[in-house]
């Protein structure tokens, strides 16, 4: 096994860490490590995904977490809620470009990937693993999509990934409900593929892995590429309407609830709701 590689220098305030090794011939184990906030993603993991796959050749990629957490989602604790303008334009940076960023590397890494959810899998950590081919997920684990509970608008890319992992009645749950669902359930929705005991997720990923890794190259890149083509052209939107989804999030991103939703959060409190 290869070393351990922590990528990118400490920043000046603590942040989160991927962890990047190769337990096996032909396989690249990226760890999202940021314990003190479960797992949350934030700039410094989300630009090491990128740079990481970027450089990578491995023929089959693991994403997973350390400890008990695989990713609370987005690091919205860290948002300044003092005023509306703030909150909306850090949380616009956060999503439009780090987070996007990362979702496009997974899918568009030319080899399979798997997502290992070692624990709960929650808003864009639930994302971060439908990005990724193929999930696996220990048998204790809770997944669920919290923006109903936030006063968020989701991004019609990542509902269209929901949507087409799980169909449309499961999204309406995940979404409008803003409940979390166990590994059973989600292997009964396809949501993930498969499950493990968690003192056997780890050996039964790293064996899928490295069957995958053995798997003809070629093979593997095409038929990725023509699943993910099929799937972009069943799910084309006219631009009019493009623009109009794009603009329902971003004003979910201004609102006054959007906001009362961060400071609950935070607080560990009921929001409290204004609809506006």
């Amino acid at each position: 096994m290869s070393s351990t590689t922590d990528i990118g220098s400490p920043p000046p305030t603590p942040s989160g860490r991927l962890l990047v090794d190769g337990p096996a011939p032909g396989v690249t184990r990226l760890t999202i490590s940021n314990p003190g906030k479960r797992g949350a993603l934030d700039h410094a993991i989300l630009d090491a995904v990128v740079t990481t796959l970027a450089e990578s050749d491995a023929r089959c990629v693991i994403v997973t977490g350390e400890g008990s957490t695989f990713s609370a989602g987005y690091d919205i604790a860290s948002l300044d809620s003092e005023t509306r303008e703030t909150v909306a334009d850090e949380a616009s940076r956060l999503v439009a470009q780090p987070f996007a960023e990362a979702l496009e590397a997974l899918e568009a890494y030319p080899y399979p990937t798997v997502a290992v959810l070692n624990g709960h899998a929650i808003g864009g950590g639930l994302e971060l693993a439908l990005s990724c081919d193929l999930r696996l997920a220990a048998t204790s684990v809770k997944l669920g999509m919290p923006p109903a509970k936030l006063g968020l608008v989701y991004s019609h890319t990542g509902i269209r990934k929901f949507i087409d992992t799980i169909g449309a009645a499961r999204t309406r749950q995940l979404f409008l409900v803003g409940g979390r669902i166990d590994a059973a359930t989600a292997v009964s929705w396809g949501l993930v593929n498969q499950v493990a005991e968690p003192d056997e997720l780890a050996s039964t990923a790293l064996a899928l892995a490295s069957e995958i890794a053995g798997n003809a190259p070629l093979a593997q890149a095409g038929n990725k590429r023509v699943i993910r083509a099929v799937l972009d052209g069943q799910a084309a939107l006219a631009p009019a309407v493009e623009r109009e989804l794009l603009e329902l999030r971003l004003q979910s991103f201004g609102s006054e609830d959007f906001r009362e939703g961060v400071r609950a959060f935070a607080e560990k409190r009921p929001p409290r709701w204004a609809g506006r």
